[in-house]
């Protein structure tokens, strides 16, 4: 490519609304121009690098079998209503009628339609298992798009599907797409974690995230700083904490208190000695209408936990202020395990705690020195607690981190769920009808980009590795217009790479090196020749590897097999 044919639209400042430095680097770049919230258009620096990841994944999804197709963005509302997906989705669906008033959306993801049309074409164990995919834009009507691409109402995923006689089969092909991932990232130069996580709303019993650290990162993720263990904060599971006293145990009394608050600021207690008590709303299979929740006071519940306990309403419904004083007599900040007529679940870490203080369910009062068995009956416990950091790796190996991350892909052993909704069936050997067994695998393909910038940039701008950069060499020119020799050389080399099988570009504009050299740092150009008069008069052209702050000085003769090797081998 030569540079006075492509358009640069690199800026030296972006506008005020910046969010963080991912998408003002994409402005900047000239990789994106926002055009609504959450709505891009990708520019031919973005584009060449979505390009070029897009290759990666079809290469390695054709090297495991996986047959590609194009599933419409268009889809008819009642495939979701069949799958009951319509009403989770919610408000996060784009919808649209035609003109015969029939309900339509702009898809969020094609469950629904790939499994339309398997029903249609597959119908005996023989055809199984087959893994279909497709690499296509999705839209979701975000509440509050941010993070440039990271969160965007239109946006680019590879989505394949696998279809399967049995559990067996789905799990190998799972295992299989786990290390396809895995070899996909590695090969675009992440640094990635693999993390266990909630299935959601997709549904199915196991999932596992692909995660990028961020510090604009939607995610918080546990991992272990001993062992390989990784979580998703929702999903990752908490190990019961003792909290042993170190002295004879304190006499249960009463004391006046307003507030909790008080207890720390003037009383000096730690905040990990007081239990905390939640009312929230049970469920259909309970007999009572509330539920008491107990949960150490530097602890925060787990939404996803409590709606699998199956006295807890779900989704998870907290107690009114009113609803509580009115059904338990009682004001919020003074309700405590003793005397409540509802039934009570305690958090792991509770049930081993000793010498704590609770409330009394008196107004103005709270009881201290409390300990399980002697002044309280123990209830029953359950994990409810997002874990902390510092806490114990559940795989007994370290203790844990928490950091934020960007989700770039997600995977799901699905099972039955959208062949039981769809009817999907296939025939036994025996001729008997069997719903099919489904997998879902997903990549986030504009995240991808977002990630790899905020794992590899500098002052000047983008570092992208090789194997995605725009342009994988530059050659800048000094004063080309004034030199024919450099002319000639730069000429020559740029024909030379291009052969070679290399991705140059050079800069053949009527700018300042200055500038040239600016656009092809900002834009994450890896390697970069620059060719002057006073280096040919020694047969030498300087050269600098982006990453690196030094240039240092090449044989003209050597440059191209320089290049090969770093880049080709």
């Amino acid at each position: 490519m030569r540079a006075s044919k492509y358009l640069f639209l690199t800026l030296k400042k972006t506008s005020n609304d910046s969010e963080n430095i991912i998408y003002e680097l994409m402005l900047r770049a000239g990789m994106i121009y926002k055009i609504s919230s959450g709505i891009y258009s990708w520019l031919p620096t973005g584009l060449r690098v979505l390009h070029k990841i897009k290759n990666i994944i079809r290469e390695e999804m054709n090297n495991i079998g996986a047959i590609e197709l194009s599933l419409p963005i268009v889809q008819p509302i009642k495939l979701w209503e069949k799958s009951g997906r319509s009403e989770q989705y919610g408000f996060d669906l784009f919808r649209l009628f035609d003109r015969r008033k029939r309900s339509f959306i702009l898809g969020p993801t094609h469950e629904e339609v790939i499994s339309d049309l398997i029903s249609n074409f597959i119908t005996s164990y023989k055809q199984l298992p087959i893994i279909l995919f497709q690499i296509q834009t999705k839209f979701r009507d975000e509440t509050r798009p941010r993070f440039g691409v990271v969160r965007a109402r239109e946006f680019l995923m590879k989505d394949a599907y696998s279809f399967h006689f049995d559990q067996e089969s789905l799990k190998k092909t799972y295992n299989i797409m786990y290390n396809v991932y895995s070899r996909i990232f590695t090969r675009i130069g992440l640094k990635f974690y693999v993390v266990k996580a909630d299935t959601g709303s997709m549904g199915g019993n196991c999932s596992h995230e692909f995660q990028v650290l961020s510090k604009n990162g939607e995610d918080n993720i546990v991992f272990s700083n001993k062992s390989n263990f990784a979580a998703n904060l929702e999903f990752a599971e908490s190990v019961k904490l003792s909290l042993k006293p170190n002295k004879p145990k304190e006499k249960m009394c009463l004391i006046d208190i307003k507030s909790t608050s008080d207890l720390i600021n003037k009383f000096n207690f730690s905040i990990k000695k007081i239990i905390k008590t939640l009312i929230v709303h049970g469920s259909k299979k309970s007999s009572h209408s509330l539920i008491a929740l107990l949960i150490r006071g530097d602890h925060d519940v787990n939404v996803l936990k409590l709606e699998k306990h199956p006295l807890i309403s779900k989704p998870l419904k907290f107690a009114t202020k009113k609803e509580i004083e009115t059904i338990l007599n009682i004001k919020p900040e003074f309700l405590g395990p003793i005397n409540i007529s509802v039934p009570i679940i305690a958090d792991y870490s509770v049930a081993l705690m000793s010498d704590f203080i609770i409330g009394s369910n008196i107004e103005g009062k709270y009881y201290i020195g409390v300990n399980w068995v002697r002044d309280i009956h123990l209830p029953s416990t359950y994990d409810l607690r997002n874990v902390s950091e510092g806490d114990p790796s559940p795989d007994g190996k370290g203790i844990l981190q928490i950091k934020r991350g960007i989700e770039i892909a997600h995977i799901f052993q699905l099972g039955t769920k959208y062949s039981e909704s769809m009817k999907i069936f296939v025939h036994d050997k025996k001729g008997i009808n069997k719903f099919i067994t489904m997998g879902c695998y997903g990549i986030g393909i504009t995240r991808i980009i977002a990630a790899i910038i905020e794992q590899s940039y500098d002052e000047h701008g983008i570092i992208f590795p090789d194997i995605i950069a725009p342009f994988q060499v530059a050659i800048l020119p000094v004063n080309m217009n004034l030199h024919f020799g450099i002319k000639k050389i730069v000429e020559t080399l740029y024909i030379e790479l291009k052969q070679s099988g290399i991705d140059v570009i050079l800069d053949d504009r009527d700018e300042r090196i200055g500038v040239m050299f600016a656009d092809v740092e900002l834009i994450g150009v890896p390697h970069i020749i620059i060719v002057g008069n006073n280096n040919l008069k020694i047969n030498k052209v300087e050269y600098k590897f982006r990453p690196d702050k030094n240039k240092v000085l090449i044989d003209l003769n050597n440059i191209v097999n320089f290049l090969k090797e770093k880049i080709l081998n």
